[in-house]
């Protein structure tokens, strides 16, 4: 019988079709679709009679549908594959017994070998195949244009999801089985173990294998390839598939990472881990830098098995340590992610060894290193990683301080997700710092100076004392005299049995140490005998050798002196040995203690040191981070605020700054840094840690009065907001209300600041819910305006800010008809208010006038008759200062004339009275215009529509039955209606027109009496000598002129020279403030003077410059003075010396930029002004401007009209200065491809001036910028054409220059004067201008008229360039320059006809 064929596992299905040779298996028959079904049903049967063995009489059955799997019907795929299983999974089960056979035969062993390959292949082939048809259809679940393939996908795949499983299990168990004995005792096929393992990488290629769902599926993978790597040997050929899947398939790389780590860990396979590091470590970091592919899945394979086994990666690290110098920075951040994972889990703890010690340090050290990375991504990864060790508290105590340093450095980095991470991790450091709860440093500084001197005193103790440590030799002759008596004493007679008492030792040495021991015990005369006779028994013999002859006195003496003074051996013996040791221990007991405490003492030393130097690098975190709350990034701003938040609660003293700088944020657009900003005052203070709701109150009630200590206004107002959201929230508990009516009516003691801040407090609350004042509103005023409130008028002044909550609005909306809330004019309020502001009049307090400010404001806003009362008070303070006018005349004979007091010839009166008088009539009659405009207009027409309704409701009633047929008309009448509104709302603005002009300032109004005063004071300023009566004065003139334009126009020429001559600020500030609501008021009557106002710009006051620069931003902002020509001194703002008004000139920019082109359309007139060398710009300044205001350019049409317009300024810039200005602003724009070709068209306007340095390497900077924005290849090749073309110029130029400075000795014309910037914008006020300067100036269409008439008429010059451009068309428009526009002065940046003109 011959052998049966031999299956070999083929490369590719198709080549079972071929022979193979003799003896190989070849399929005989690929059978059609339609015969399948019985075919598989005679396996089947087959099966059941043979087994496993079937497989080799019906291989063609099911290698035919493989063949046809794509076009086969589902049923007979669902059968193949459990056919195919249940043959498989009984032959594994069956393989035990046969191979544990002794006796199987040759020819059984070839037919189960065959049958085991011919199933696995089979199987593994229905299982490739159900994989692609399952990925294919995944993808088509991905495409909602396919449901019907969706749906049948579902039904397909339905078995195969349920099955794969199971199925991977089963090869599992196969590959468990000894299967050597059925290749003769001999490795296993290699082509058969993969082809089990193809099977599992091709499931693993699945992009959704890594969903929650299939996680059964990935274990039986893991399990199956471990079976394949400990039974198979298949270390080597997993490495580089693994590899190469993390190349190509990023979604496999958490999959193997989890897989790697179940193998090292259950299986105890870890030389795999270094393999793959160590492949990964091997490819080249020029190649991961070329191409992108597979550094995502490298990085993350890295990373993720660093958060498992990090021991392992731990012992491969220095594999993959060259990646950190490539310039993948996804390989750096991977590699740098492990390094933490390792400080994390594994060399974390003071238990150390000393390598592993070492390191950590080093990788530590490699982590700050890369704080510092060119790559932002690396920097802000970084940081995170040292927040998650800082967490972990896997930092060491030593390097707190240089990574608190390097996170406080980064604060500073362009990149804002850098900045974000660095205040995440300074907050980290805070939460886990290892110092204090509280880390304020001045609240460190005293207790560290106390410990430093402890120590120090400590130390001193510690050093052996000066005593005791005396030389032999001092000692010896301090002895002397002593020693010489006792010596003498042995040449006269002995006593009665002393030559008895001693004896010579045997020996040298023990007679040295009898001799010195007796030195020491001050018995000189025993020692001094014992030497005698040493010198007679030991004669020639160290130490006893003297000279005989000599005298023998001398003798014993020096011998007595060598042995005392350490001469000889033996010197220090005392006594026995054992007392010596016995003391010595003695000493060593009673200076360990002391000791001990030192070395306790230096490490509170150090510690304290560490928690200072913390602490201040903390604080100067804070001051950085709170210059952050305004970013433009709200990610950076909402982590400073939580910053601040965690700050705060470890009592850093500075966190108050912070927490007070991000109130404003609470008007923000963004919605999410308004909730951050509500959410971190929740925290802060609606969340004590107080246990009782009175205890909790009181710490709100404090904490909020901490932050109102010098608050300004509008940090009170940002704080009120806040309030009203808590109230309306009711987050705010009624202890608290209770506690601050408990504070303000003194039934709690509190101090007067703690109760005015109760006040204010009610007063924010009221604006959530008005309620709380409305039902204590008498409460208020008998305790608030009473005697003893009144010592202190900014106690009564917040009284009056909070009742005019109560006010209702004075603009009510159409169809609300309702009256306003105003109280009786015979109502207790006014009565006291009247009151305490006349009994104030006569009373020298600077808290006065603001708080009559405040009453009369009141008093408008809720009186009826509001004009009586405040025309009582004005009579009653005026009588008042007339009375005080007739004492001084009565008393002026003795008293004489006070240098307080303001003279008239006649009499002379006290200057507070006339401030007092000047403020209250300034107050008066601005609140009667206001009350006028606002609330009496409001009234008006209210009570008109009200009385409309009526009429037409009447109206109505009586057409009722008319309506269906008069359609046409109705419309006509409510047109006419409509009409007659619009006319009745111009009536009634002239009435209170016609009132303010004729009937407020004439002789039987009340404030006309006044009005002489005032003017007297501001035309004679000098006599008076007050500056705060002068500034009064002045702001009275101003609230004057608002209610009058006939009395404005008389009086301009007076407030604006006062504005302009003024010695005064504050006088000159009132008067900016005064022109910047007449201009709104009066808008055709100040525009004649805009240029005066334009002038505080330059004034030498910062507080003048920075008023004059929140009047024009508002003015400009609301359209009331034109921004052309003088828009220029604004931008200088940009580098004044003051912060505060560089952050005015800002945000002026800022919200200019929002209105559409405005920016645009204004730089070049700020390009003209402030590059004219008589600006008085210096250059660097010039730079600073230019680079804020090009931030607001960016759209590509205004980049690419900028770099045209810029050009064509080259030809009419006069000096090298202009040159390298214009210059500087190209290399501000973002040049983009048509930028260039713009550039390339107008290359001839600028390529003489490239002879300039810094005007060349403006232009290599455009270029530079514009190649690392990533170009096409056209466009890189005519940035490389432009390059040349600018090189060549630029070498042109300077051979030239070369050549005139060598050949030419014509002398240049001398460069225009430049004026510096200090004596051009901050003039001193100089008095001796002359009145005509000040002369009302003609309107401009007259000037435009005469100057026509005095100049002949000329021709049109027309220009390419328009500095006044108005629009952002995309095409280049021409600009004709009429005469009438043609400026008196020449512009830096000159226009040709005014080249030609000179």
């Amino acid at each position: 019988m011959a052998a049966a064929p031999e299956f070999h596992l083929p490369l590719a299905a198709a080549d079972l079709l071929r022979d193979g040779g003799p003896g190989c298996y070849v399929v005989q028959e690929v059978l059609a679709a339609r015969d399948l079904p019985p075919a598989l049903a005679a396996f089947r049967a087959a099966s059941r009679a043979r087994g496993a063995l079937a497989v080799l009489e019906h291989f063609d059955c099911v290698y035919s549908v493989l063949h046809h799997f794509r076009t086969v019907g589902t049923a007979v795929k669902e059968d193949a594959l459990e056919l195919m299983m249940h043959v498989v999974s009984h032959h594994s089960n069956e393989l035990p017994t046969i191979l544990s056979d002794s006796e199987l035969s040759h020819a059984d062993r070839a037919a189960h070998l065959n049958a085991l390959k011919m199933n696995c292949y089979l199987l593994t082939g229905l299982m490739d195949a159900f994989e692609v048809e399952t990925c294919k259809n995944s993808c088509l679940e991905a495409d909602p244009g396919r449901k019907n393939r969706k749906n049948h996908a579902k039904t397909s795949g339905s078995l195969w999801e349920e099955e794969r499983e199971p199925l991977l299990r089963l090869l599992t168990q196969l590959l468990q089985l000894d299967l050597r004995q059925l290749w003769g005792g001999l490795v296993v096929e290699e082509e058969f173990v993969s082809l089990v393992t193809r099977s599992c990488y091709r499931i693993l290629e699945n992009p959704s294998i890594g969903l929650q769902r299939y996680r059964l599926t990935r274990e039986a993978v893991t399990h199956l390839l471990a079976a394949a790597l400990l039974h198979c040997d298949r270390m080597f050929s997993a490495t580089l598939k693994i590899t190469q899947m993390l190349q190509h398939f990023e979604h496999v790389a958490p999959v193997f990472a989890q897989a790697v780590s179940l193998w090292a860990k259950e299986y105890g396979l870890k030389s795999l881990v270094g393999e793959l590091l160590r492949e990964i470590g091997q490819i080249c970091p020029q190649d991961l830098a070329r191409e992108a592919s597979g550094v995502k899945g490298y990085a993350t394979f890295i990373s993720e098995l660093a958060e498992q086994i990090p021991a392992l990666v731990l012992s491969n690290m220095s594999v993959l340590l060259p990646h950190l110098d490539g310039e993948s920075y996804t390989m750096r951040n991977a590699i740098l992610a492990a390094m933490a994972e390792v400080l994390v889990q594994v060399l974390n703890g003071d238990q150390l060894e000393e390598a592993a010690r070492g390191t950590r340090d080093k990788f530590l050290s490699m982590l700050q290193a890369h704080v510092c990375d060119v790559h932002s991504f690396v920097r802000s990864r970084v940081l995170q990683l040292f927040t998650r060790i800082v967490q972990h508290k896997a930092l060491p105590l030593t390097q707190f301080q240089a990574v608190v340093s390097l996170a406080v450095g980064r604060l500073k980095d362009k990149s804002v997700l850098v900045v974000k991470n660095a205040i995440q991790l300074l907050a980290a450091f805070l939460s886990n710092n290892p110092f204090s709860s509280k880390l304020s440093w001045t609240a460190l500084d005293e207790p560290l100076k106390k410990e430093v001197q402890k120590l120090k005193e400590m130390r001193d103790r510690s050093r052996p004392r000066a005593a005791p440590v005396i030389a032999p030799e001092e000692e010896w002759e301090v002895m002397l005299p002593e020693v010489r008596a006792a010596t003498q004493q042995l040449f006269q007679p002995l006593q009665e049995g002393e030559d008895e008492v001693l004896e010579v030792e045997e020996t040298v040495e023990r007679t040295v140490e009898q001799i010195t021991g007796l030195l020491k015990k001050l018995n000189y005369k025993s020692a001094a005998r014992l030497t005698q006779k040493a010198l007679c028994r030991f004669q020639g013999k160290e130490p006893f050798v003297g000279p005989g002859e000599e005298n023998e006195e001398a003798t014993i003496l020096g011998v007595l002196k060598r042995l005392y003074t350490g001469s000889c051996p033996g010197e220090n013996s005392e006594d026995p040995p054992h007392d010596n040791s016995s003391d010595k221990i003695e000493e060593v007991v009673q200076e360990e203690q002391p000791q001990t405490e030192l070395v306790k003492q230096e490490m509170l030393v150090h510690y304290l040191q560490d928690a200072y130097n913390f602490s201040v690098k903390m604080t100067e975190a804070l001051n950085l981070i709170s210059k952050m709350m305004y970013e433009n990034s709200v990610s950076v701003v909402q982590e400073a605020i939580e910053f601040f938040v965690t700050v705060s609660q470890f009592g850093v003293p500075q966190a108050l700054l912070g927490v007070r700088r991000m109130l404003p944020l609470i008007w923000s657009k963004e919605t999410g840094i308004k909730e951050a900003v509500l959410s971190a005052y929740r925290q802060l203070y609606l969340s004590p840690s107080e246990d009782s709701k009175r205890a909790k109150a009181q710490a709100l009630v404090h904490s909020l009065s901490l932050i109102m200590v010098d608050a300004s206004l509008g940090m009170l107002q940002c704080l009120e907001e806040i309030i009203s959201e808590f109230v309306q929230k009711d987050e705010i508990k009624p202890a608290v209300t209770q506690l601050l009516w408990e504070r303000f009516t003194e039934k709690s003691p509190c101090s007067t600041l703690e109760c005015r801040a109760a006040v204010m407090l009610l007063g924010m609350m009221a604006r959530g819910k008005p309620e709380i004042i409305g039902t204590n509103l008498d409460i208020l005023v008998t305790v608030g305006l009473s005697e003893k409130a009144c010592e202190d008028y900014r106690l009564p002044q917040e009284v009056c800010s909070v009742i005019s909550k109560l006010a209702s609005n004075p603009k009510p909306a159409l169809g609300k008809n309702s009256a306003p809330f105003r109280l009786p004019q015979n109502h207790m309020l006014f009565a006291c208010l009247s009151e305490t502001v006349s009994k104030g009049f006569a009373q020298p307090s600077s808290h006065w006038i603001p708080f009559m400010e405040a009453a009369v404001t009141l008093i408008y806003q809720m009186a009826e008759g509001a004009e009586e009362i405040c025309a009582d008070i004005l009579h009653v303070c005026s009588q008042q200062a007339l009375e005080k006018l007739q004492e001084a005349d009565e008393q002026k004979a003795d008293a004489g004339d006070s240098p307080h007091r303001v003279s008239d010839g006649s009499g002379s009166l006290s200057t507070f009275l006339l401030l007092h008088l000047m403020a209250l009539v300034g107050q008066v009659a601005l609140q009667q215009v206001v009350y006028l405009e606002v609330s009496v207009s409001a009234e008006l027409r209210r009570r008109r529509l009200l009385k409309e309704e009526k009429t037409k409701k009447q109206s109505d009633t009586s057409t009722k039955k008319q309506r269906h047929q008069s359609t046409g008309n109705e419309t006509t009448m409510e047109e006419e209606l409509g009409l007659v509104g619009a006319t009745a709302d111009d009536t009634e603005a002239e009435l209170i027109h016609s009132i303010c002009e004729t009937e407020l300032l004439d002789g039987k109004h009340l404030l006309s009496a006044f009005v002489p005063l005032v003017l007297k004071i501001c035309n004679n300023p000098g006599p008076h000598g007050d500056s705060a009566l002068s500034a009064a004065a002045a702001l009275t003139l101003g609230k004057l002129c608002m209610i009058s334009s006939e009395f404005c126009d008389s009086h301009l020429r007076l407030l604006f020279t006062m504005m302009e001559k003024s010695p005064l600020p504050d006088v000159r500030s009132n008067l900016i403030i005064a022109a910047g609501d007449l201009a709104i008021r009066f808008p055709n009557l100040v525009e004649p003077w805009t240029s005066h106002l334009y002038a505080r710009l330059q004034d030498p006051c910062p507080s003048v410059r920075q008023t004059a620069g929140l009047v024009l931003t508002l003015l400009i902002l609301k359209d009331m003075v034109k921004v052309k020509g003088q828009v220029s001194e604004m931008a200088t703002l940009l580098v004044d010396p003051e912060e505060a008004i560089v952050a005015v000139a800002q945000n002026f920019f800022g919200e200019l930029a929002s209105k559409g082109n405005a920016v645009y359309n204004l730089l070049p007139d700020m390009i003209s002004h402030l590059s004219d060398p008589n600006s008085g710009i210096e250059e660097e300044s010039f730079h600073t401007i230019m680079r804020h205001l090009f931030s607001y350019i960016t759209k590509d049409k205004q980049t690419e009209s900028l770099v045209e317009k810029l050009c064509q300024r080259f030809r009419t810039a006069r000096t090298e200065r202009q040159h390298r200005d214009l210059s500087h602003c190209l290399a501000l724009l973002p040049v983009s491809e048509r930028g260039l070709h713009k550039l390339q068209d107008n290359y001839d306007c600028f390529a003489d001036k490239l002879q300039d340095p810094a005007v060349y390497n403006c232009f290599q900077t455009v270029l530079a910028r514009f190649r690392r924005a990533g170009v096409k290849p056209e466009a890189k090749a005519l940035a490389e054409e432009l390059e040349q073309k600018l090189s060549a110029s630029h070498k042109r130029g300077l051979d030239s220059t070369e050549t005139c400075q060598d050949g030419s000795q014509t002398p240049k014309p001398a460069p225009a004067k430049r004026k510096s910037i200090g004596s051009s914008r901050r003039q001193p006020l100089s008095p001796a201008n002359s009145d005509n300067d000040f002369v009302t100036p003609p309107s401009r269409i007259l000037q435009n008229h005469k100057r026509a008439q005095k100049r002949p008429p000329r021709k049109k010059t027309v220009i390419t360039f328009s500095s006044e451009e108005e629009n952002n068309s995309e095409d280049e428009l021409l600009a004709e320059l009429r005469e009438e526009e043609t400026p008196t002065k020449t512009t830096p940046i000159t226009r040709s006809s005014a080249r030609r003109r000179r």
